[in-house]
């Protein structure tokens, strides 16, 4: 089960998608947003990403999924900036604010190889759609000097279509936020305007493209994951979005329930975000998960071992709530 970018690149067809990625520099349209701006003259959009690709941090990451972090970890790449503005990003430093180093295409070549070398399981690229032109020049090269590791592609789901048909066949794994169910919170809190006819439109051609989740001895190499973020009073929509998944989707979509929520950056400015999440909306959440039919994936692990032993089994296995590596530069 080889990368699909290694037959991509064989063809050469991997070169001309990362070409077409690269005329959006002119004219940037890689997100819903569709800005229009020419990067290449220094003008920004709405995510204010220049020419240059900003990195935050990069490391073998172990709070992934269990098929993501294996033994040895899932490769991560922190890409700064972000195409959306959730008021309780615990990444804000980074996603807001930019904080990061700008790498030339030659040293994301370096990143990927140093990860592989590392003995990471794959190369998981973090909110990357601001940068794809660069990254995907990078990946050429590196194949070029050995790399061989599945692409995770790491997203809100908040996706242009035209950008996702041009990954078919690079991006091997899927790593995909249903966030919300509903449009008025996702563009109170996150500024995701028609978030749910994009996010849905986005998954469905994720699920196209890389299918049910395939490991080999336990690691991920080609599928879809869904991660739904359980929000405090009920903002995620969760029994909206499960049905979603199991109707137009699969019923055998492997589902992360995260229950990590914390009031970060700005959460506690809102009256709804002000607090973490309870143990009986966790509890709930995990209710709607079990009764909806979906046959696979995570909960987390800090819910009491009763819960845990009602809403997992063998399909819905637990897993430890993350600690967030993206705050920690090496």
């Amino acid at each position: 089960m080889e990368p699909g970018y290694l037959r991509l690149h064989r063809s050469g067809e991997l070169k001309r998608r990362t070409e077409a990625l690269n005329e959006n520099l002119q004219k940037c349209r890689l997100c819903p947003r569709e800005c229009g701006v020419n990067r290449l003259a220094g003008q920004v959009g709405f995510c204010l990403a220049g020419a240059f690709t900003r990195v935050f941090s990069f490391l073998p990451h172990f709070g992934e999924e269990p098929p993501l972090s294996g033994m040895k970890g899932s490769g991560v790449i922190f890409f700064s900036r972000c195409t959306g503005r959730c008021l309780y990003c615990q990444n804000w430093p980074m996603s807001h604010e930019g904080s990061g180093e700008d790498l030339t295409v030659p040293q994301i070549s370096d990143l990927f190889l140093l990860l592989q070398e590392a003995g990471c399981h794959n190369v998981n690229l973090v909110s990357p759609t601001p940068w794809l032109p660069r990254v995907m020049s990078a990946l050429e090269p590196a194949v070029e000097r050995g790399f061989i590791l599945p692409l995770v592609f790491n997203t809100s789901g908040y996706e242009a279509m035209e950008t996702l048909k041009l990954l078919e066949g690079i991006v091997d794994i899927y790593l995909a936020d249903m966030r919300y169910g509903d449009d008025a919170p996702a563009e109170k809190y996150s500024a995701l305007k028609n978030y749910v006819e994009i996010n849905r439109a986005a998954v469905r051609e994720m699920h196209r493209q890389a299918g049910l989740l395939k490991c080999e001895d336990g690691i991920a190499r080609r599928g879809l994951i869904i991660r739904h973020l359980i929000l405090p009073n009920g903002l995620a929509g969760t029994k909206a979005v499960l049905g979603f998944i199991r109707e137009e989707l699969s019923p055998e979509t492997h589902v992360s329930l995260m229950s990590q929520y914390f009031p970060f950056f700005k959460a506690k400015e809102e009256l709804l975000l002000d607090r973490p999440i309870s143990h009986e909306e966790y509890e709930e959440a995990c209710r709607l998960l079990f009764e909806s039919g979906l046959k696979n994936g995570w909960i987390q692990d800090e819910m009491d071992g009763e819960t845990r032993r009602k809403y997992s089994g063998e399909s819905f296995s637990g897993f430890p709530a993350r600690e967030d590596d993206s705050l920690k530069r090496p």
